[in-house]
């Protein structure tokens, strides 16, 4: 999710997705990862031969047919947009109010400080646009499931980790690589480890 201001992105799911395939036709025996909006690029552009293991970051394994507005339109406490000229905004939000929701957990002021600068605007395709894909079927994944994320709900998280082949439960917020970099490593190396 990004902040209002800055540019927006033009891309949206399908460019997000095909520019993830242009990046697997360049490589072999890959751990394809993805965090939050990441999970529906993985089922959307993630179905290639070079791909070994997905692993989500508190993140979906949409069915086809899903958008990321409709996976989360029953949360409780949703993170709240807007949609502006075809760019979602997350609305009304200070930076406090977004370093609160999103990166609580994260102990250094700098990295808190350099993520909200790097928020901008995003194509709201990325978030209306249905999957025609679910790479995640019949694939080895992991789900690292965040057991302290005040944006996607510990239950939205558990339903989808349900669908992966592993899950493991982190003690940490919606960004574990900012907060505990240390959990995420172990897992990737663990699944790196059973390549």
């Amino acid at each position: 999710m990004r902040r209002g201001g800055g540019s927006a992105a033009a891309s949206g799911l399908r460019e997000d997705a095909d520019a993830l395939q242009r990046e697997l036709d360049t490589a072999d025996d890959v751990v394809v990862v993805g965090h939050s909006y990441g999970g529906m690029v993985i089922a959307e552009g993630a179905e290639h031969p070079a791909v070994r293991h997905l692993v989500y970051i508190t993140s979906y394994l949409p069915d086809v047919g899903r958008s990321q507005s409709g996976v989360v339109s029953d949360e409780a406490d949703p993170v709240r947009v807007t949609i502006s000229e075809g760019v979602v905004h997350v609305d009304g939000y200070t930076e406090a109010a977004f370093a609160d929701r999103f990166w609580h957990d994260v102990d250094a002021r700098s990295t808190r400080d350099g993520a909200w600068r790097r928020t901008t605007g995003q194509g709201a395709a990325a978030f209306t646009t249905p999957t025609t894909r679910a790479a995640w079927l019949g694939r080895a994944s992991t789900y690292l499931v965040c057991a302290d994320d005040r944006s996607t709900s510990l239950a939205l998280q558990r339903e989808h980790a349900d669908r992966a082949t592993h899950a493991v439960e982190l003690p940490a917020g919606h960004h574990p690589f900012l907060s505990r970099p240390d959990l995420v490593a172990e897992q990737l190396q663990r699944v790196i480890r059973s390549l």
